[in-house]
């Protein structure tokens, strides 16, 4: 694989970095903190939401799945695209867009234009996440350089969202409207910047032209899959519409796979999934974000629900998750550096597991510092190590050409885990909600939740251990032409 930085490993781990290169990977940084922050806000603003436009409950659900449905079934396509067209284009237009589809978001009057606004903004970050994630592949090579690059960078998507809990608890309180119309400024200055800062990227040459109907196929099974998994709950998970619907989506899917197989320049390389290294990212990825997503929802109700916390006051009791990844941002590198992403990800699902385990044990008057607080530091641990070893392990290893395609796969990972582990758990505790709603009763009612979102991290923990002790040769690295340094080339030997 050819990469345009930094001669040799020693190097990679001394150079110092020049404010360019900063520059660079703040803009890339900016648009995945946007992504995180503008999911955690909208979720505490939703009372006021409905309470002004005068929404149901069903209908306000759709301002946070509009979201989702938009972002998790257009990543496939929005990888793909920005291999083909160039990444730097595809990520500064999807900015732009999200930048207006924010602005209109915070100016709308109705329901329908709202959730309109949301799909936009999900469609648009499809495009922006795995862009982003394949410029920093590209610009850094594979090592001590790109574990640094990706370990700041996924941090920022925990540290949006714990920012986002925070913001959206003060800003509701004057207007929700202003949660909306935040992102906006954000974006349209990492805009301007990355007009300036982004590296130009051409478009991939000899690529055995456009595979339209696995776009077709693909971006439609991802989207029935996402609509199906979020409306499987209020429509039943046994009645004909989701049966019928997960059904439409195994015939998508099925089709999907074959013409991927025939077709000479594929949406998805099928190939690819061949690695062990690269199944066990993307089912890492699925479990990681689906058994936090659960245990983040019913530790939200738990706290406004049944212990009366105000929404600022759960905002801040998680965040010192939030704040342990980001302080931890610059070192997990350099732990990466040293430990490899085989052993980091098992040790991570392993404090996330403990964490989930510890909070089975809330009563109804906790104390946060014995009760809460073990379980957000073990779990703020646990995603310091995961997320970036997840990103770092899916690619490593894979060509320049093939990183927007391998970055939109694991980002559909994450969505779809989230999607799908979401509604299991909302499904577990709706089928153990008590006859007389008491708080105790209720409490109890979430604890096989809680045991799901367990059962979810370890699950990730066993899929992760079947790649400790197994040791793929090294090879060697082909490093080019720097933009940033003149270097001559060199192999440079990789470690996973």
């Amino acid at each position: 694989m050819t990469s345009p930085l930094i001669p040799s490993a020693s190097a990679s781990a001394t150079v110092r970095w020049t404010p360019r290169l900063w520059g660079t990977l703040l803009v890339l940084c900016a648009a995945m903190f946007l992504d995180a922050l503008d999911v955690s806000m909208v979720g505490v603003a939703l009372p006021s939401i409905g309470a002004d436009l005068h929404l149901s409950t069903s209908t306000l659900q759709w301002i946070v799945s509009g979201y989702i449905l938009g972002y998790g079934g257009l990543l496939l396509l929005g990888g793909r695209t920005a291999d083909l067209l160039g990444r730097r284009q595809v990520f500064l237009v999807a900015l732009g867009v999200f930048a207006l589809a924010s602005l209109l978001g915070g100016l709308v009057d109705s329901g329908p234009l709202l959730i309109a606004s949301r799909f936009i903004k999900g469609l648009s970050a499809a495009f922006t996440a795995p862009a982003g994630l394949s410029i920093i592949t590209t610009t850094f090579p594979e090592g001590p350089l790109r574990n640094r690059a990706l370990s700041i960078y996924t941090t920022c998507a925990a540290t949006g969202f714990s920012m986002g809990l925070v913001l959206s608890g003060l800003l509701t309180e004057a207007s929700w409207r202003l949660t909306m119309l935040l992102p906006a400024p954000i974006a349209l200055i990492a805009l301007l910047a990355g007009l300036k800062l982004l590296p130009r990227s051409a478009r991939e040459e000899n690529h055995n032209g456009y595979d339209i109907p696995g776009a077709v196929l693909g971006t439609a099974s991802m989207l029935l899959l996402v609509f199906t998994v979020v409306q499987a709950p209020q429509a039943g998970w046994a009645s004909a519409r989701t049966l019928l619907s997960f059904l439409a989506v195994a015939v998508l899917l099925t089709a999907f796979v074959l013409v991927e197989r025939r077709s000479a320049g594929p949406l998805v390389r099928l190939g690819v999934l061949r690695s062990g290294n690269q199944v066990r990212a993307q089912l890492g990825a699925v479990a990681f974000f689906g058994s936090y997503v659960g245990f983040q929802f019913l530790t939200t109700l738990y706290m406004q629900s049944l212990l009366g916390w105000s929404a600022l006051h759960t905002a801040l009791a998680f965040l010192p998750a939030g704040a342990l990844v980001a302080v931890s941002s610059t070192k997990v590198g350099s732990i990466v550096d040293r430990f490899g992403t085989r052993r980091l990800i098992p040790a991570g699902f392993a404090l996330m597991a403990a964490g989930y385990a510890l909070f089975l044990n809330v009563d109804l008057d906790p104390v946060y510092a014995a009760a809460i607080l073990p379980s957000m530091l073990l779990i703020g641990a646990a995603c310091a190590l995961v997320f970036p070893s997840l990103n770092i392990q899916a690619t490593n290893g894979v060509e320049d050409h093939e990183q927007g395609m391998v970055s939109g796969l694991l980002n559909t990972s994450v969505q779809v885990g989230g999607a799908i582990f979401l509604a299991v758990v909302t499904a577990v505790v709706t089928a153990n909600a008590p006859a007389h709603a008491t708080p105790q009763a209720v409490l109890d009612s979430y604890r096989p939740g809680f045991v799901v979102a367990t059962g979810i991290a370890l699950a990730g923990l066993l899929i992760s251990l079947t790649g400790v002790g197994k040791r793929r040769p090294q090879h060697s690295v082909v490093v080019a032409r720097s933009t940033v340094t003149e270097a001559k080339t060199d192999r440079v030997p990789v470690r996973d």
